[in-house]
């Protein structure tokens, strides 16, 4: 399971695999992290997202991010 908990407060790039299946990138501002869940603002979409940790495939620092 990805350690998102280290990156609150920060904006990361996330590959993220949602529900159906379907994998994405998204760079978002992590703002908290309980239990399984994720509180995020998603700067693509312009609004806050709670996500799956379990989903998360991988994660960067945003500074990075070639978009």
């Amino acid at each position: 399971m990805m350690k998102l908990d280290k990156h609150i407060g920060r904006t990361v790039v996330l590959i993220y695999e949602d529900s159906k299946g379907i994998i994405t990138q998204r760079r978002v501002t992590v703002s908290s992290v309980a239990g399984d869940t994720a509180k995020v603002f998603d700067h693509d979409k312009r609004q806050p997202r709670t996500l799956s940790v379990e989903r998360v495939l991988a994660c960067r620092p945003a500074k990075s991010y070639v978009g």
